[in-house]
């Protein structure tokens, strides 16, 4: 059964704070050198592309720029003012922060001195070591940091207050354009600056990453994953230290040679360590950066090295190979040299591996992707991406402890169509690696969001449902087991796994680990080989019945006493109007004991007849009121099937199914609407919203094919005709 797992780190950490758990699983990163300045030929193609814009509706960088300069004014964000609303939104500071531009804090404002490194960030008063720890990563690979921080920026050439960072999210990369308005008090930076108090690149792609996600706030504890993920695009994979493959150190060695970044950090039991120093030196609940790994020969021994950074940029391990180690004098000079050792309080130090996994307990790989990666002899991936949502009483399921609703879920279909490239391998195996991230949740914190606790479960699909994209149903999952499944649930941004399954199709869940729980989320499935991943039931049709041959009499004694009823209330005109129909089925259907209802609402019989309204009098006659009653009377044999407990209402959840049976076949997002629209706040849906909605499915198909002439799927409406068709429906 699934478990459910909390990451439990508090804020001003590296990790998210959670809601309460068994298991904490926080996640720092680390960081590594880059080199400055604005090396040729490696941007032109990040550059041209054209990134869609953040903050600012309709205007690029380049034209707000622009614009600036040609009226000499320095801009200001409208939409990230220099003021509270963008600094907090569920606190208020006692002191008063001011909003100033560098040239008013120093003389002589930079963008980068001497190109950007890990030593330009230190961490301010703001819980967002795992953001800054991220950055720290980013500095090692030039190719990546130029595309977040265009580098054509400067406080000297064309200034006029304005600044621009690139970064990925969900799927594409975004332009966030900012002012240069900073916080500071007492003409100090409040959050993070650089090592060089004229040096503000590190301070500015800080502010732009708080716009991106609506304040300063915001910001406060993360996943170190997180900001790795925005910055690149690529997807995390996370060891557990304690458990990690014996090989770790070559893992961790080849992430390096591929430029992927990568975070660790040390869990903490108790609440109150977080963020506090042990007596090695080392931070509890810290984010920390990896920026290097080497081997050094020490009285004849090779010895295997870890490289860290800590963001604060201060606050360094002090054992074996630290800065201020007392052996140092026994490694050789030009080793020393290498090892670029120096004693001074950035931040950075050396340890031996052996130490490392002794103290840290996470680490966080971020695997870049094609795009990303420098040099196509690096291995890529091919990727498929699938945007999809939760939606409460519909889609929103729950994990497979929860039978009833499971199935609900989304589910998209992955055909692994070739096999790896490993002649080792005795087995035909495809590699993949699932990762399932949920969206906007860090945005929605003033909302008052939490992120939700998420997994997936892998299933294969029987060959003989193979090409068959429909959603699959409860009896599939109560009788099939999964083939793979995430290892835990667990409220992260992202959960990752990388699987070994044989080529087929399969289904992929992806679900909250409680039902009902609503949000947006993006499936992404990375494999070495070529891959189809989409969403299933992506196909919108209706059963049309065929029509039987037989007498079209009245011929049941019911059916005679309806014609009575009708008649009755219709008079000699023997047509009824929307009052006289509510009163007429009304009669009809509280002669039927099994079914509980208040009866037809006035909307509800509207509805019916403009279905049913074939001549548009507005009115029903007995031949339009019999094909209507013949639809009731099947679409009431449906309902009672799924109101097992003669409730009168039928769960939401059910509705798919219900929908289903009455020939109408649709997709996730026509289901989700259904349910938004015909569900109670309890997530059921009595008889006359239940009738009321196949009547709007029905006039609807209905419609659509009248104007769908020459049967190609589309049709073309002007206004009059859309008006007429939508107000009457």
């Amino acid at each position: 059964m699934p478990t459910a797992i909390s990451a439990s780190v508090a804020p001003q950490t590296g990790a998210e704070p959670r809601s309460p758990g068994p298991v904490s699983h926080p996640a720092q990163g680390k960081t590594t050198e880059a080199g400055g300045g604005n090396p040729s030929g490696i941007y032109s193609a990040i550059l041209s592309r054209n990134f869609p814009i953040i903050g600012v509706k309709e205007k690029t960088f380049e034209q707000l720029h622009k614009k600036c300069l040609e009226k000499k004014v320095l801009y200001l964000d409208p939409e990230f003012p220099p003021d509270e609303t963008s600094l907090f939104y569920s606190q208020k500071f006692p002191i008063q922060f001011v909003w100033k531009r560098p040239p008013e804090i120093c003389e002589n404002p930079r963008f980068i001195i001497g190109g950007a490194n890990r030593t330009d960030i230190c961490q301010g008063d703001l819980g967002d070591c795992w953001f800054l720890a991220a950055i720290a990563c980013l500095t090692l690979n030039e190719r990546l940091l130029f595309r977040v921080i265009p580098h054509d920026q400067s406080f000297t050439e064309n200034y006029a207050g304005i600044f621009h960072f690139q970064f990925w999210r969900y799927g594409d990369w975004v332009d966030v354009v900012i002012d240069d308005c900073l916080p500071t008090y007492n003409n100090q930076l409040v959050f993070t600056k650089s090592n060089h108090r004229n040096e503000f690149w590190s301070a500015l792609l800080e502010k732009a990453y708080a716009k991106l996600h609506g304040s300063y706030e915001a910001l406060k504890g993360g996943n170190t994953t997180e900001a790795m993920e925005d910055f690149t695009g690529g997807v995390t994979e996370f060891f557990e230290i304690k458990d990690a493959p014996r090989d770790m150190y070559k893992i961790m060695r080849k992430a390096i040679e591929r430029g992927s970044l990568m975070g660790c950090s040390i869990d903490t039991i108790v609440p109150v360590q977080y963020e506090t120093r042990m007596a090695c030196g080392l931070v509890r609940g810290h984010a920390y950066s990896v920026t290097g790994l080497e081997e050094a020969l020490f009285k004849g021994e090779k010895v295997k090295l870890v490289r860290l950074r800590n963001p604060w940029g201060q606050v360094e391990w002090n054992g074996s190979w630290s800065d201020g180690w007392k052996d140092w004098s026994f490694v050789d000079k030009d080793e020393r040299a290498r090892l670029q050792h120096q004693v001074t309080e950035d931040g950075e130090f050396w340890m031996s591996y052996e130490d490392f996994i002794f103290h840290f307990t996470k680490l966080e790989i971020c695997n870049l992707t094609a795009d990303a990666l420098e040099s196509d002899k690096l291995q890529t991936w091919t990727v498929s991406v699938n945007e999809g949502r939760w939606v409460r009483g519909c889609s929103a399921g729950g994990c497979r402890n929860f039978p009833d609703t499971f199935w609900t879920n989304p589910q998209y279909r992955l055909k692994l169509l070739e096999e790896d490239d490993d002649p080792d391998d005795s087995e035909v195996i495809c590699s993949f690696l699932v990762a399932l991230m949920q969206k906007n949740r860090r945005k929605d914190r003033k909302l008052g969001a939490n992120l939700f606790t998420i997994g997936f479960a892998i299933y294969e699909v029987p060959k003989e449902m193979h090409g068959n994209k429909q959603h699959l149903q409860k009896d599939f999952f109560l009788y099939n087991a999964s083939k793979a499944r995430s290892k835990t649930y667990i409220n992260m941004r992202e959960v990752s796994q990388r699987f070994r399954l044989p080529p087929s199709e399969y289904v992929i869940v992806p679900s909250t680990y409680e039902p009902h729980q609503e949000g947006e989320f993006i499936l992404r499935v990375f494999s070495e080989k070529r891959n189809l991943s989409e969403e299933a039931e992506n196909t919108i049709s209706v059963d049309r019945p065929v029509p039987q041959p037989g007498n079209t009499n009245w011929e049941s004694e019911e059916q005679q006493q309806f014609r009575n009823i009708f008649k009755q209330i219709a008079g000699d005109e023997m047509e009824i109007c929307a009052d006289e129909l509510k009163n007429v089925l009304n009669t009809l259907v509280k002669k039927d004991q099994d079914l509980k209802m208040q009866g037809f609402t006035l909307e509800s019989c509207r509805s019916m007849i403009a279905l049913m309204d074939t001549d548009g009098s507005g009115r029903l006659n007995l031949q339009e009121f019999h094909h209507l009653w013949k639809k009731i009377k099947a679409w009431q044999k449906i309902f009672k099937c799924y109101d097992t407990n003669h409730s009168g209402t039928i769960n939401s959840y059910e509705m798919r199914n219900a929908v289903n049976d009455a020939g109408f076949h649709l997709n996730s997002q026509l289901y989700d609407i259904i349910t938004m629209r015909y569900a109670d706040k309890h997530m059921n849906i009595d008889f006359d919203s239940f009738i009321c909605c196949f009547v709007r499915l029905e006039g609807m198909f209905r419609a659509f094919h009248a104007f769908d002439k020459d049967g190609d799927g589309v049709i073309k409406l002007n206004v009059l005709e859309w008006l007429q068709l939508t107000m009457y429906a």
